[in-house]
């Protein structure tokens, strides 16, 4: 039987190899240069040697195979992995947690496919005193070389900076981003190893390479500091946009208190409403906001929106939101997604179009998710066109990194045009996104269990959940203009993504903007609540076009 599946096991590496040309090859030896010698790399032609200098390291046998999935990842051989048992989805789930490839070989292949045949040959006049006088072919050996020669490692990127610096700007931003994440590790560690108190979200691998969790205390209640357990950090705490400020603020007082370094805090975008990205220690201990999500890719990615309209039950119709779906519609096109809008659809519906859209297999050449949904809405919940309730958590866990691999580590974008609570008065021209007691004589089902925005987004990273209204208050919506919320939404990301805000400071600007309305009596008020685990900045790229006439 053990020999029957060690022949197995060598059919399926003999398959890959033989779909594996000369390109694929190169890329597998320096992908491997960290556990091969390069002596022995430099006699390899194909990749059944690597798979035999794999072997005798002990880093791949007929149980552990992983690595060669691994490696056909990077190389974008995702056809083959059906070889190995795996698909391009099962790898992006687990390479988390069993990836082996050192996170400066991943930056340095990336690097090498970003390096233009006109980028190379200017680096190579660049490096040609340093060059030997055999014509490098290709990027991967010039790196390789670079390694060799010492000019180029994980704590020696100088010389390539250089270089690319004078080729191509762009490419310094890949190796910026490398060190910056390299500083933000060796950071966690120094946190964890001296038990102090930190002012920023720490950053674990229980999903990803790139993940975080949002710590809602960062202090006992006798404000002694705390030693940091690796275990608590897997609890992932999403926090509204005011708690992430208090928390902040209050723990760098601390801290400037407690340390000889005097501490400056970063000033808040508007009030007390202060978004987190990433942070590090600059050379005089100064709070510095590190690196923004990734927003170039060839599709900025997809705005379902979810626009109930008509009631099937008591619910009254909701007048005026037709305005809010054009206005969405108009700016999140000009915003460079792609748009669809979803009528009067009933539970059963909402939640097989989400599950659709979370197969999509093109996420993975997006950037980002937006999804809004206007409608009814009680604690924690939306209702659907057959007066369902649906609570918000569940449309958000369809995008989880588990349930949609290939928007993992991307932000997803939630915003919720809903009553959350029901205790109001009717206003001439001015109505509640809820049910109206009032009007409605047949009993009410008990209402869903109350929930806060920060219960309601998923214990996981990278999400931004924008709600209308704090919970158990009424959203307003005018039956001729659209409601209060998604017209300052929409009216602020005209404004200010031209100015290059990122999305925290847009929606500061939106509770602003809400928060001066009242109803013509000048009685009825509302203020939006955002809540978020998002990780770095997101600043949406400044569209060619001017804002859509409407917003201006």
């Amino acid at each position: 039987m053990n020999d029957d599946r060690s022949l197995s096991f060598r059919e399926q590496l003999l398959n890959i190899d033989k779909n594996l040309g000369s390109e694929e090859v190169e890329a597998l030896k320096f992908l491997c240069s960290d556990w091969i010698p390069f002596k022995k790399l430099e006699k390899v032609r194909s990749a059944k040697e690597i798979f035999q200098h794999l072997e005798e390291g002990d880093r791949l046998d007929q149980e552990d195979h992983f690595v060669v999935v691994e490696l056909l990842y990077h190389i974008r051989q995702h056809a083959l992995l059906k070889h190995v048992g795996y698909t391009k989805e099962k790898v992006v789930k687990e390479l988390p947690t069993k990836g082996k490839l050192s996170q400066f070989r991943q930056m340095l292949f990336e690097l090498s496919e970003d390096i233009t045949q006109e980028d190379l040959k200017n680096m190579l006049f660049l490096l040609t005193d340093h060059l030997p006088k055999k014509k490098m072919q290709s990027t991967l050996s010039l790196l390789l070389f670079l390694e060799k020669q010492e000019l180029l490692g994980e704590n020696n990127l100088e010389k390539l900076e250089e270089v690319c610096r004078q080729v191509s700007p762009e490419l310094v931003k890949r190796i910026n981003k490398y060190k910056n994440e390299r500083l933000s590790r060796k950071e966690r560690l120094l946190v964890d190893k001296e038990g102090v108190t930190t002012p920023e979200g720490q950053r674990i691998s229980s999903s990803g390479p790139d993940s975080v969790c949002l710590l809602s205390s960062l202090q006992e209640p006798s404000g002694q500091k705390v030693r940091t357990n690796p275990d608590d950090l897997c609890k992932a705490d999403p926090v509204s946009l005011q708690e992430r400020g208090e928390i902040m603020r209050s723990s760098l007082r601390q801290e400037s208190n407690n340390d000889d370094k005097v501490v400056k805090v970063p000033p808040p975008v508007s009030g007390e409403m202060v978004g987190v990205s990433n942070f590090r220690r600059g050379s005089e201990g100064i709070a510095e906001e590190l690196s923004t999500y990734r927003m170039n890719r060839a599709h900025r990615g997809y705005c379902i929106i979810f626009n109930n309209y008509t009631f099937k039950g008591k619910l009254n119709s909701r007048k005026g939101t037709q305005k809010d779906v054009a206005e969405l519609e108009r700016v999140f096109r000009w915003l460079g997604l792609d748009v669809e809008t979803f009528n009067d659809k009933t539970r059963q519906e909402m939640v097989a179009t989400l599950e659709e859209c979370s197969r999509r297999p093109d996420h993975d050449v997006r950037d980002c998710l937006v999804c809004c949904v206007l409608s009814h809405g009680e604690s924690g919940a939306v209702y659907s066109a057959d007066e369902e309730l649906i609570p918000i958590r569940q449309i958000m866990s369809y995008f989880t990194a588990k349930d949609c691999p290939s928007l993992a580590h991307k932000p997803k974008l939630f915003f919720i045009q809903a009553c959350q609570g029901k205790d109001i008065q009717e206003a001439v021209q001015i109505e509640p996104d809820a049910r109206n007691p009032d009007l409605d004589p047949q009993p009410e089902p008990p209402p869903a269990p109350r929930e806060s925005p920060k219960d309601s987004i998923p214990a996981e990273v990278d999400f931004l959940l924008g709600m209308a209204t704090v919970d158990g208050y009424a959203s307003f919506r005018h039956v001729n203009q659209g409601t209060w919320y998604i017209q300052a939404l929409c009216r602020q990301l005209a404004l200010l993504v031209p100015r290059r805000e990122d999305i925290l400071s847009i929606l500061t600007a939106v509770n602003d903007d809400v928060s001066q309305r009242a109803d013509h009596l000048g009685k009825k008020k509302q203020m939006p609540q955002p809540a978020f685990t998002l990780r770095r900045k997101l600043v949406f790229p400044v569209p060619p076009g001017a804002p859509p006439s409407s917003l201006e």
